[in-house]
């Protein structure tokens, strides 16, 4: 197991530092930073001392070990545009993306999982034809056009809900949280809803799957034979087997949430890391786009070593075939 875990991390290393290579290109090689960072009056005396100060004029190699180094202390450089530290920035808006994904994801499994039992249990009723139908749409809409929608209908025609902004937060330390109060929460609905269409299909479909095969297993036929009442079958025994795989699928969609959260966030105005990133591309702020990067990459990069030592914590045969060469 221990030789599995060091294996598992060095490539999650690997992975980083080839990331943290893409965003260092993107820093240094696209534009000047020294250009970008004077104003019209600086003298030519003054380019020069701060390229050195910079460290511009050293080696690629010496230069990429900064960049790796100060990025592994969380020291991503002082944004171009807003002439802030790039970490307060993010610490800024990322529990605003952190909230929009943790009510999306609830919400898809809120909704989804429940709707997948129902389209396997009863699927030739109309209930489940529905069900598949809006599956079939939430599957096919973008998350941007869903999110037009829902502010046409709830926002422009009904005024039950915002069309845009988080609404009050309150501070808890460095993290600002609006799910303490009502306005922030009355703004956290119609983006947490867009964000979770996709996913919400999802994972109807994959419940789905999962139960029309566990419903023919053998366990399931003799707790019927044994009069066990077809509700307690259906969503404790069968619906128990089906969750681990949606467990697993949910975990490493967190990452994949974080980081498309920016249309939704760009549709409803929503002051997260998407949206940061957004403004950064607009006006060239490289610092931002390359922590942007690396940060979401790290997300992605945790989350998918977390679910490997966790299938092999689970099933001893994976680590056994790593430990082969065949993982």
């Amino acid at each position: 197991m221990i030789a599995f875990l060091l294996k598992r991390t060095a490539n999650a290393a690997f992975v980083m530092l080839a990331v943290a290579l893409l965003a260092f290109v993107i820093f240094r090689f696209f534009g000047d930073p020294v250009e970008m960072m004077v104003n019209e009056q600086a003298t030519q005396q003054d380019r020069i001392e701060l390229r050195e100060r910079l460290g511009l004029n050293d080696g690629f190699v010496t230069q990429y070990t900064r960049f790796v180094t100060n990025a592994v202390q969380g020291d991503f450089g002082i944004s171009y545009r807003n002439q802030q530290d790039v970490m307060v920035l993010i610490k800024e808006r990322f529990p605003a993306t952190f909230e929009l994904v943790l009510v999306a994801t609830v919400i898809s499994l809120v909704v989804g999982i429940p709707a997948g039992v129902i389209t396997a249990v009863y699927r030739d009723s109309r209930l489940a034809n529905m069900l598949q139908l809006g599956s079939i749409v939430g599957v096919s809409l973008p998350s941007f056009v869903v999110g037009i929608l829902l502010i046409l209908a709830f926002s422009v025609s009904l005024g039950w809900l915002p069309a845009f902004g988080r609404g009050e937060t309150v501070d808890i330390g460095w993290w600002s949280t609006g799910l303490l109060t009502p306005s922030g929460r009355a703004a956290l609905v119609l983006p947490a809803i867009s964000l979770s269409t996709f996913q919400v299909t999802l994972v109807m479909r994959l419940v789905r799957a999962e139960m029309l095969e566990t419903l023919r297993a053998d366990y399931i036929k003799f707790a019927r034979a044994r009069g066990v009442p077809t509700a307690r079958v259906q969503w404790r025994h069968a619906l128990r087997n089906c969750l681990m795989p949606v467990i697993t699928l949910t975990g490493m969609q967190i990452g994949n949430l974080i980081a498309f959260a920016l249309v939704t966030e760009t549709v409803f105005q929503w002051p997260g890391m998407g949206m940061l990133f957004i403004q950064a591309v607009t006006f060239v702020d490289l610092p931002v786009m390359a922590a942007y990067l690396l940060i979401v990459s790290f997300i992605f990069v945790a989350l998918n070593t977390l679910v490997d030592i966790t299938y092999a914590w689970v099933d001893p045969r994976l680590r056994d075939d790593s430990a082969r060469g065949n993982g």
